[in-house]
């Protein structure tokens, strides 16, 4: 059913709510409103620790579950206002929620995602259907359950004659590439995007993030930083792959500095930089030279796409407000196309990105009523 839908966001970084509201018509798209309403510095450290945590205490993820669904309902209430729109002129609400568990397949383990943000809550105290729980179909018909954005990328842009490529640079990247002539999208996650640099910069500096990669252009690249941080056994994969702070985190960071000689905290900040530019590009380099488009908050990070641009000197790097769409609102309005495709009762994965057996329509629905 065309019409309005309301996305509703929080990655990896746990920074905050992106919200973003969305007409879709006749296999077109455009964004009328949008909004971040920022986590408390309690709320976040509280995300973070249960993220982190090898075990849950029932109460206290119980407890998030609800916060964060009253957090969800009030920033898309909020966005509403500031917009003047009717809550009963949206037709659903598409939550991503916040990740906090991410096993994807592997040998000797069941695989699962968790993500929390009450879709009863939201549904509840917003009036409005919601459609939740994007990740787990997928999972149970084989897939990684991730990344999700391809389909968003593909089914918004892939129409275009040339072939390019869409990297989301949250606290985890992924990568799109979309052929011409509307072939099939691929796509996967690429290895840490924000994640690492940001607790970096958080223990050293005390702030949630390296203003346009600032410390790190003061910093030197460290040859056998960099060298230590592509061993992780993620890049050796291939196919289908997700990933997420299990993997790439301060812990496993502090292990690697711990094999090397002591480094200034800039010249870690400006490996990790560079890291991050390495995975993005390591993929694209067999690919032809084509136009490289960033979301997320990466995307102004003037830093990392330079470094972008180093390594892949005859690409273009720029944001995906050249495609008409604000990189901060990109992952946002994936998930409000989500609700779309539910409510149509389309696929909403592409099996050649996330390994799942099949197309299928995922989500599960929350009825305001």
């Amino acid at each position: 059913m065309d019409g309005l839908y309301l996305g509703l966001m929080s990655g990896t970084s746990a920074d905050g709510i992106d919200a973003a509201l969305v007409q879709f018509t006749n296999h077109r798209y455009e964004l009328v409103a949008s909004r971040h309403q920022p986590f408390s510095d309690s709320l976040r450290t509280r995300i973070h620790a249960i993220a982190d945590a090898h075990q849950w205490r029932p109460a206290e993820l119980g407890e998030l579950d609800v916060i964060l669904g009253q957090a969800f309902a009030s920033a898309a209430l909020a966005l509403l206002d500031t917009a003047c729109i009717k809550r009963q002129q949206v037709i659903a609400i598409g939550s991503h929620g916040q990740t906090i568990r991410h096993q994807p397949p592997a040998p000797g383990l069941t695989p699962f995602t968790t993500q929390i943000g009450d879709a009863n809550t939201i549904a509840e105290q917003t009036g409005i259907d919601t459609i939740a729980d994007f990740r787990r179909r997928d999972m149970a018909a084989g897939g990684q359950g991730a990344p999700l954005a391809p389909g968003f990328h593909q089914w918004a842009w892939g129409r275009r004659q040339d072939s390019f490529a869409v990297v989301n640079l949250g606290g985890i990247s992924n990568l799109t590439w979309l052929a011409s002539s509307g072939q099939q999208a691929e796509g996967f996650d690429c290895g840490p995007a924000n994640t690492l640099m940001d607790a970096w910069c958080q223990r050293h500096l005390n702030r949630a993030f390296d203003k346009n990669g600032e410390w790190a252009a003061s910093g030197r690249i460290d040859d056998a930083l960099l060298r230590a941080l592509q061993a992780h056994p993620f890049l050796r994969q291939t196919g289908p792959r997700s990933t997420g702070r299990e993997a790439f985190n301060l812990a496993w960071l502090d292990q690697v500095l711990q094999q090397l000689p002591p480094l200034a905290p800039a010249d870690v900040q400006a490996s990790l930089c560079e890291f991050t530019a390495l995975c993005i590009t390591q993929p694209l380099q067999a690919r032809p030279a084509s136009q490289l488009y960033c979301c997320g908050g990466g995307a102004y990070n003037t830093h990392l796409l330079n470094r972008l641009q180093s390594r892949l000197p005859a690409w273009q790097v720029m944001s995906t407000a050249a495609l008409g769409l604000a990189p901060e609102w990109v992952e946002a309005s994936a998930f409000a196309w989500l609700a779309y495709q539910f409510i149509r009762q389309q696929p909403g994965n592409l099996p050649a990105v996330t390994g799942a057996t099949a197309p299928r329509v995922l989500g599960a629905r929350f009825p305001s009523i």
